[in-house]
């Protein structure tokens, strides 16, 4: 199980490179749509302007370029986050395969005299990719040939051949070895691919037959599994493949909701948003639940401690608010009570229930910012935005009460009630293992007081440079693959700015905020 767990973060982590992107894109098509909409013309009449109006239709009708081409993204990005060097050669190998690939599904199609007119494509499980037409895998084809290319280059790129040989070694081998490898599997796709079409269509025939439970279920394990990483793979299938619906916009078929919110947001004949947006409700735990629970906990302190106490909370939920970034303060309840946790999970599972009960298409995966940014330029009889905002609302006093009977009850030792005079928030690490940071005291030899660079000292809390076997970040953690875990030493860690380490296995997790991107280019500096 340890195993399977490792392989699954380490294949979640891949996603971030793509998924981290696509909200970007997005961001640039609302704002499109903003310049674009006439309909916000009488609020603010620079809109009248038909230059800005057409400036707008040029954003967001080029952006939606990206997520109609989403396999080709995720077949490049996947190996780049897989590969533990040479990325770019990885991606580069990947681009090759997946073109191969695709015509290699096309020809075997016309071989089986399967290929079916432009106008029945959408009915009989075909589409076009690249101007290829093919069987209608969404983004499953490119995490497939992703994943094949990021485990032949791992396995292959060191690879040496000698004399003559030699010229074919390294990354050039598994170019060799991943060609006709998409060529069979393209050749079997067009073979098993409608079995599992069939499939998917029924895993969501499931959902869908069990109706507000269903919705339930996807935002209780979206939340969950926030402490091991896995909860990637819970979201991701939903917002880009066909598990999140099927939708035609504008003679073109798109699958999952975020594809479909954006294709329908920058198409001005649609005057309601599917019910697929649903999928993409998970902030509202996010931008109103925490608040409440940390409104709770500050309530909750002891009056001595009440300042500090507001000094770690109020940033974290101001961050979870406008951002979506929720891990200090849900790491916080799974160390000091984890049925706080728990509760945590089953109501942000119940407010994604609400929304579906009450019909409600307004997108909001993140915070605040995109939520105003995607939503409120729409209308409101296109996302019904503002009951998005009313459920928003009870859920922050809901979470209060409950986080406040909770903690008062079972007296829970949050943020300004601990029994020591430090106050401070937990990682899961601390949760998992129960024991106290150690000393610095006990740092171990390998960690060398003469390296000053927070670079060094990271790489050196990380058991060193020969103890990394790869080093990856998503949003806000810097993820890293270590030969052995012994070595990792969490005080020195945190001495650097983490606010949290999770392990699992040989994969550790360090908890740095939005600003990891720029610890891990003082970590490559170091290995490089």
């Amino acid at each position: 199980m340890r195993k399977v767990l490792d392989a699954l973060q380490i294949f979640g982590k891949s996603f971030m490179g793509p998924v981290v992107l696509l909200p970007i894109v997005g961001l640039i098509i609302a704002i499109g749509n903003i310049l674009a909409n006439g309909n916000l013309a009488e609020y603010l009449p620079v809109l009248q302007n038909s230059f800005i109006q057409s400036i707008g239709k040029m954003l967001s009708g080029s952006s939606l370029s990206i997520f109609g081409n989403l396999a080709l993204i995720f077949a490049v990005g996947i190996p780049i986050g897989l590969a533990k060097k040479d990325k770019a050669y990885a991606g580069l190998s990947a681009l090759f395969t997946f073109i191969v690939f695709i015509h290699a599904m096309n020809v075997a199609l016309k071989l089986q005299n399967a290929l079916v007119s432009t106008e029945d494509m959408a009915f009989q499980g075909q589409g076009m990719v690249l101007g290829v037409q093919v069987p209608e895998m969404g983004v499953f084809s490119g995490i497939l040939v992703g994943t094949l290319v990021g485990i032949l280059h791992n396995k292959y790129s060191s690879i040496s051949f000698k004399g003559f040989l030699d010229f074919y070694s390294g990354h050039r081998f598994v170019v060799i070895l991943s060609i006709p490898l998409a060529i069979l599997i393209g050749f079997a796709m067009t073979y098993i691919w409608p079995y599992a079409q069939t499939g998917i269509n029924g895993l969501a025939g499931v959902i869908k037959t069990t109706g507000p439970f269903g919705v339930f279920l996807y935002g209780f394990l979206e939340r969950a599994l926030i402490p091991t990483g896995l909860h990637h793979l819970v979201y991701t299938p939903f917002l880009y493949t066909e598990l999140g619906g099927t939708v035609e916009v504008g003679g073109h078929v798109y699958n999952g909701a975020r594809n479909i919110f954006f294709a329908e947001l920058a198409d001005p004949n649609v005057k309601q948003l599917s019910d697929t947006i649903i999928w993409d409700t998970k902030g509202l735990s996010k931008m109103f639940g925490l608040v409440g629970a940390a409104l709770a906990m500050y309530v909750c302190a002891d009056k001595k401690k009440k300042d500090a106490a507001k000094a770690i909370l109020l940033p974290a939920a101001i961050t979870s608010f406008l951002l979506g970034i929720t891990e200090p303060l849900e790491f916080s309840f799974l160390f000091t009570a984890p049925l706080l946790f728990g509760v945590h999970a089953v109501l942000a599972g119940l407010g994604m229930m609400t929304l579906s009960l009450l019909n409600v298409h307004a997108v909001a995966g993140s915070g605040i910012i995109d939520f105003v940014l995607y939503n409120i330029p729409l209308g409101l009889e296109k996302s019904n935005w503002l009951t998005f905002l009313a459920v928003g609302i009870s859920m922050t006093t809901i979470y209060f009460f409950i986080f406040r009977f909770l903690i008062l009850k079972l007296n829970l030792a949050t943020p300004g009630r601990e029994k020591e005079e430090e106050i401070k928030l937990y990682t899961k690490e601390d949760y998992k293992s129960k024991v106290k940071t150690k000393d610095t005291k006990d740092t171990p030899a390998y960690v060398s007081s003469t390296n000053s660079s927070l670079g060094n000292r990271i790489v050196d809390a990380l058991g060193g440079e020969d103890n990394l076997k790869s080093v990856e970040n998503c949003i806000t953690r810097l993820r890293v693959e270590v030969e052995d875990i012994s070595k990792i030493n969490e005080s020195a860690l945190k001495s650097t700015g983490s606010q949290g380490v999770i392990k699992s296995g040989n994969n550790v997790q360090v908890v740095y905020g939005l600003n990891v991107s720029k610890v891990r280019e003082q970590v490559d500096q170091v290995l490089q």
